[in-house]
């Protein structure tokens, strides 16, 4: 029986939410309501945080993915289109790497199929080193901030306090343990080449956690991209630009109701269009 926490919003086709690193499904709080309107909305806490117990570490990101998929499979989720923010699109990235038929589509939020560089290695091993020596609190008091564009921290100061105040309440080991598996996940780019359904890729332009010419590297690999760059938007999209990210998620899941309309009846540009229009066609 899967040890992992979730909660439920509205009915009709399943969509699974899935956070990023130091977040619980509290992160989705801004879209939550607006996406429950039409959709069945399912978020969770990835093991180890919020209200889900930390598995036994070390682990990978797949093993986390595996825990996840059995979660879906006892819930009876197969089936239901997953998005996930940074480490949740790692986390889907590996879902669908094993079990492609299990999921309609899925959606990187702030996210990359690409493995760490050298360069984010070595960051990765000094927060390790960081976190072990000055605690999880004096590592959220820093990181949260940084994750948002510059311009919109002073907008933000609230819900920049409550996104630090989640963080600070990770369990060291947990932190650590992601940190090491995020390091160490391997590159997953074949998954956007080989999935055959429709794949969502919101991006920040601003965002420094994932570079966006690292997340524009990324667009002509999916076969049927549905592309958001989001404008003066760091690393937080559904914070930062909480209208343009429900439309684009909401554009995206019109997909899989309006299967049988062709693209400009549900309101979604024909891929090479949309690659021309972010100058990457």
């Amino acid at each position: 029986m899967s040890s992992i926490y979730s909660e439920v919003r509205g009915e009709g086709n399943p969509v699974i939410l899935i956070h990023g690193f130091c977040e619980t499904l509290a992160i989705w709080k801004p879209l939550l309501n607006k996406l429950a309107f039409s959709h069945k909305v399912i978020t969770l806490d990835l093991p180890g945080f919020g209200k889900s117990p930390l598995p036994k570490t070390p682990f990978s990101i797949a093993d986390i993915a595996e825990e996840v998929y059995q979660w879906m499979k006892e819930n009876q989720l197969l089936g239901s289109v997953i998005i996930g923010h940074s480490l949740g699109g790692y986390v889907s990235l590996a879902l669908t790497e094993k079990y492609p038929d299990s999921i309609k589509g899925f959606g990187l939020f702030h996210s990359t199929a690409f493995a760490d560089d050298d360069e984010k290695k070595h960051s990765r091993n000094k927060t390790i080193a960081f976190v072990r020596k000055r605690g999880v609190k004096v590592f959220a008091d820093s990181f949260v901030s940084q994750l948002i564009y510059v311009k919109n921290r002073d907008r933000l100061g609230k819900e920049i306090s409550v996104i630090t105040s989640d963080a600070a309440n990770t369990d060291q080991e947990s932190l650590v343990a992601y940190m090491e598996a995020m390091r160490d996940r391997p590159d997953r780019t074949d998954v956007l080449k080989s999935f055959n359904g429709p794949i969502l890729f919101i991006a920040g332009d601003q965002d420094t956690s994932v570079p966006f010419e690292k997340s524009q590297a990324q667009f002509e690999f999916m076969q049927h991209p549905h592309l958001t760059v989001l404008k003066e938007v760091g690393h937080m999209g559904m914070y930062e630009a909480t209208s343009e990210s429900f439309e684009a998620i909401s554009r995206y899941l019109a997909v899989f109701v309006e299967s049988n309309s062709d693209n400009s009846q549900s309101g979604v540009l024909p891929d090479r269009d949309l690659k021309k229009n972010l100058g990457c066609g």
